[in-house]
């Protein structure tokens, strides 16, 4: 069974017609145990990072989270998703996130239209099965005003330019996440997350 978190803040029908359609069965949960217990965890993310961190730890996600991602479960973070894995965030001032992945959150350079709204092409950075029938450069669906900046370069899978390169995918183990929304990127979406399925070895049906 597939975890969805709902934290009051995730493009949540999208994700599970996502999931339905590739043929897994999943839930869609904000309860901790239900998320210790899934084979595979996916937490989208649309909103304010501050909120969003305010509502992972008033429903004692927190924990679970941090354990699963531990453990090297398939977890999957999307957009915000991807943020919230970070240290810290410069949204809202600065705000504190959940710290698995070393580096910082910032806001898109001054000059450019934010949110950063459509389509825009990503570059691979590094082979992965993740990227099986995806090719380099393809077109994936981005809103966002803020991107992650890890530490560590060697965790950036996938790279787009909107006034400078930023990193719109990140790999770590089992660990994936998107500044992007695959759910609303159409076949390469559902390739996408077909692949992240199949090579964490999570059962159909």
């Amino acid at each position: 069974m597939i975890a969805i978190v709902d934290y009051g803040a995730g493009n949540l029908r999208s994700v599970a017609k996502a999931i339905e359609k590739l043929g897994y069965s999943y839930l869609v949960t904000a309860e901790p145990e239900r998320v210790l217990e899934a084979e595979a965890v996916i937490l989208p993310g649309v909103g304010a990072a501050g909120e969003a961190m305010r509502s992972l730890e008033r429903l004692g996600l927190v924990a679970p989270l941090r354990q699963v991602i531990a453990e090297d479960r398939p977890f999957f973070g999307v957009c915000l998703g991807l943020q919230l894995l970070f240290a810290a965030t410069e949204e809202g001032g600065g705000e504190r996130c959940l710290g698995i992945v070393s580096g910082r959150v910032r806001r898109l350079p001054p000059g450019l239209k934010v949110p950063h709204m459509g389509w825009n092409q990503v570059g691979h950075k590094i082979r992965h099965p993740i990227f099986q029938g995806i090719s380099d450069e393809a077109n994936f669906y981005f809103v966002h005003s803020y991107y992650g900046e890890p530490e560590d370069s060697s965790l950036v899978a996938g790279e787009t330019e909107y006034g400078i390169p930023f990193c719109s995918m990140l790999v770590r183990g089992n660990l994936v996440a998107t500044q992007f929304h695959p759910e609303k990127s159409g076949e390469l979406g559902l390739q996408l997350y077909h692949n992240f399925l199949l090579f964490g070895g999570v059962r159909r049906g």
